[in-house]
């Protein structure tokens, strides 16, 4: 016990004693480190020099404390050493100041204790010489005297002390020196001293080089570029490049040409380099009014005309001076001489014309008689005459200074009308002078062209029923004469052509069209009808106003286009007999008339019982036909074929349907609009017996009765006679006999829709399921089946795809009576339309 507080006193003791010496010292330590040392540099040993004993820095926990920036040390724990932590700039600590001391607190634990600490950084030479700019730009008057200072601003080094006492140099110049002037104990001002005067005609721009150098080791530099220029001061006078400038003009320049150019320069700039020109002492004072200066440029220009025989040599001063202050001026001497030339022209005079030239005048003709002179003498009084052009006139020399202009070639005014004709004269001076005297020589025209159409043939097309009057096309014949030889009149050629009509007769195309005389239109007279024309073809005939007139011809094809202008019109029965309905127009659309059919109860669904039969007198789609049920409306027991006509039945009929059907009928074409007319069918139902007598009274009446009605008599007869077998056998064997007989002969005699014989008839329809064969009544044409039966043209169409209006039509020559059939085609969408157009011939 007694042990352990004797140690306690001796450790009580070394504390108060290192007390009492850290209360004699200050109790401070001081410490000093380099800028820019590297990271882990040893500062001081700190825990040593606060007489701690080993161990004890980390037991009490020796530490810096922070006291709001950084230090950049720090204590190492183990050691208790004060070391460098990070980068120290003296000038980011203490910027200029001196000397950079950081005021530190060091902190124990156990007992708390703070200690201060003083680090001072000292300063190293890390930082160079800065100007304010990199360039510097001055403006030194040419005639600145040597000895002249310029100030310049000084660099700056952010070190201290010696690192940052600076000194300057000034880059080779024999025309500027640095001196160096301290403004206090330590800044030192450079200045720019002038030491030899300066030139800007030799050099305008001087560049050198500031250099700024600090005390340090090594010692860093700074630069600045100094760019002098020279103001140019009005110091050097206009120089000539010529002293005297001579020159030589002929008597003969132009006002306005170009003496000569003076030329003065001028080494000095701006306004100073700037210069005007004058002309002064002219002799002979005549010259004043012969020439000028232009004040800029030093042209000297001709100002009036020169005449060797009474001046041969002007002399005169031009004087430049510039635009300085004071300006300064130079001079030079112009002497022109005067050349003589051949001055006089030759002249040429027109002494006879005769104009205008016939276009067949003769080769030889004289077309102008001309006169030729020149004042001078000798070479220069010598004339040669030429003409321009050299074709088709020449010249003829009669006797000195005079010519003759005459024809040398044929001449045509149709390509060229008028000539400009040229006599051109040159003497024999040097340079030779000319002269030129122009003639115009108008040709007269002779009537030696004919009219010529711009195309040969002609084709105009045009729809049938136009107006009359109505311009059809516009001709045009060129004449290339003029006046009357030019004038073109048209007319229709009177054996031009036509067209033959119904009944053998011929119109010629005078008939139908007209030309006007002057314009060449083609107006038509009446209006045209495609039925009864359909190309006219005929000459005209243009002929000029010459004499001998002259004349030429074109052709022309006129084609009539098909309108829709002709309804349906409905044909009676082949046969002729009673019940024929009359045609009615398609425009009042009346009722045709009554035709009648029969029909027989029972009769099977499809069974035909009459054909409808009708012609359009148009073509092509306008004649193609469509029949349309109109009444009655809806689900009745009959049909119309569409295009065959065909009335048949759609079922069995009974006798719930009634005594007799009135069926109503529409014929349309296919025109655009569409056409139509109306048929009125009356069919009676009957019995078969009652078929029987219908059928022969039928038969006799001109309408054919159907097989399918003649069978089912024959079976009702058949069963009425089987119980009275004999007497039955012999009139029924003798009644079918005889409707046998009736049969037949209908079917061999009687009229059919598809085969004509006899004598040609006039109307012939044709007709089947898909299609219809129409002829047109209205043409009188007609189809011969028999010897010598007259042309005919065959068109087939499509309903789809309406036919081309210039579709050429097939010739058909039928070599024999036969039956004409309409083809079908596997598929119903196509239908056929056939149009029949027999040649003209009398029947």
């Amino acid at each position: 016990m007694s042990m352990e507080m004797g140690v306690c006193r001796g450790a009580l003791l070394r504390v108060l004693v290192l007390q009492l010496a850290w209360d004699l010292v200050g109790g401070q330590v001081r410490y000093s480190v380099p800028e820019e040392a590297k990271a882990g540099t040893v500062v001081g040993r700190l825990a040593q020099d606060l007489g701690l004993e080993a161990g004890e820095p980390e037991a009490r926990r020796l530490r810096l404390v922070s006291q709001g920036r950084r230090a950049s040390v720090e204590v190492s724990g183990a050691s208790g050493a004060l070391v460098v932590s990070s980068r120290m700039d003296r000038e980011e600590l203490c910027g200029k100041s001196a000397p950079c001391s950081l005021r530190l607190e060091v902190l124990v634990e156990r007992p708390l204790r703070v200690f201060h600490v003083e680090l001072e950084v000292t300063d190293i030479n890390d930082n160079a010489p800065v100007f304010p700019a990199a360039r510097k730009n001055l403006s030194v008057s040419e005639n600145s005297p040597a000895g002249s200072r310029f100030p310049l601003e000084g660099a700056s080094d952010a070190d201290v002390g010696a690192n940052a006492q600076l000194s300057y140099s000034l880059s080779s110049s024999e025309h500027f020196a640095l001196d160096l002037q301290k403004s206090n104990e330590q800044n030192i001002v450079p200045d720019l001293v002038l030491t030899k005067p300066l030139d800007r005609e030799t050099m305008s721009i001087h560049r050198l080089f500031v250099t700024a150098i600090d005390g340090g080791r090594p010692p860093l530099t700074g630069t600045v570029e100094l760019v002098i220029s020279v103001v140019d001061a009005n110091d050097n006078a206009p120089q000539f490049n010529q002293s005297v400038y001579k020159v030589q003009l002929p008597e003969n320049a132009t006002e306005g040409s170009l003496v000569v150019r003076v030329n003065a320069t001028d080494p000095d700039e701006g306004m100073n380099s700037e210069m005007t020109y004058t002309v002064t002492n002219f002799l002979p004072l005549s010259g004043k009014g012969v020439i000028t200066v232009n004040p800029r440029t030093g042209e000297i220009l001709l100002t009036s005309g020169l005449d060797f025989e009474e001046v041969n040599v002007f002399h005169f001063r031009i004087e430049a001076q510039d635009k300085g202050s004071p300006p300064l001026s130079g001079h030079c001497r112009v002497v022109v001489e005067v050349l003589d030339v051949n001055d006089n022209a030759p002249e040429v005079w027109v002494t006879s014309l005769s104009v205008p030239v016939l276009e067949d005048a003769a080769v030889g003709t004289v077309v102008a008689l001309l006169s030729v002179s020149d004042r001078d003498s000798g070479a220069n009084g010598r004339v040669r005459c030429t003409v321009w052009p050299s074709a088709p006139f020449g010249l003829v020399s009669t006797f000195a200074g005079s010519y003759s202009l005459v024809l040398r070639e044929a001449l045509d005014r149709e390509r060229v009308s008028e000539y400009e004709v040229e006599v051109r004269a040159e003497d024999g001076g040097a340079p030779p002078l000319r002269a030129s005297r122009g003639l115009r020589v108008p040709v007269s025209d002779v009537n030696d062209n004919a009219p010529m159409f711009a195309q040969a043939v002609y084709t105009v097309l045009v729809r049938e029923n136009n107006a009359a009057g109505a311009e059809l096309a516009r001709l045009w014949a060129r004449d290339p004469d003029e006046a009357g030889n030019g004038r073109v009149s048209y007319s229709v050629a009177e054996s031009g052509g036509g067209t033959a009509v119904s009944g053998g007769g011929w119109r010629p195309a005078s008939s139908y069209v007209s030309v006007d005389a002057e314009s060449g239109r083609l107006w038509a007279l009446q209006p045209l009808d495609y039925e009864e024309l359909q190309v006219l073809q005929f000459e005209v005939r243009a002929v000029d106003a010459g004499e001998p007139a002259l004349c030429g011809n074109a052709t022309v094809q006129l084609f009539v286009l098909d309108e829709n202008d002709n309804a349906p019109v409905l044909l009676p029965p082949a046969g002729g007999g009673p019940g024929v309905g009359s045609a009615v127009s398609a425009a009042s659309g009346a009722d045709s008339g009554a035709l009648w059919a029969w029909a027989t109860w029972g009769a099977p669904a499809g069974q035909v019982v009459a054909k409808i039969r009708a012609v359009d007198a148009d073509s092509g789609y306008n004649a193609w036909l469509r029949y349309e049920l109109w009444e009655p409306r809806g689900k009745g027991p009959f049909r119309v074929g569409l295009y065959s006509g065909e009335v048949s039945t759609t079922r069995a009929l009974e006798e719930a349907d009634g005594p007799r059907q009135r069926l109503v009928i529409v014929v349309r074409d296919h025109g655009e609009p569409a056409r139509s007319a109306t048929a009125t069918l009356s069919v009676s139902l009957v019995g078969s017996a009652e078929a029987v007598l219908g059928g022969v009274g039928s038969a006799r009446a001109g309408l054919q009765p159907s097989a399918a009605s003649v069978g089912s008599a024959a079976a009702s007869t058949t069963a009425t006679t089987a119980n009275v077998w004999l007497v039955v056998a012999i009139c029924a064997v003798s009644s079918l006999f005889l409707l046998v007989v009736v049969l037949y002969g209908a079917a061999r005699w009687g009229p059919r829709s598809a085969m004509l014989s006899g004598p040609c008839p006039t109307t012939l329809v044709c007709a089947s399921e898909v299609g219809s064969w129409s002829y047109s009544q209205r043409q009188s044409r007609s189809l011969c089946v028999a010897d010598g039966g007259g042309k005919s043209d065959l068109m087939v169409f499509s309903p789809n795809f309406p036919p081309p209006p210039d579709s050429a039509a097939k010739d058909i020559q039928p070599d024999a009576p036969s039956l004409l059939q309409t083809p079908k085609h596997p598929n119903p969408d196509w239908r056929y339309s056939a149009s029949l157009r027999a040649g003209m011939q009398r029947t």
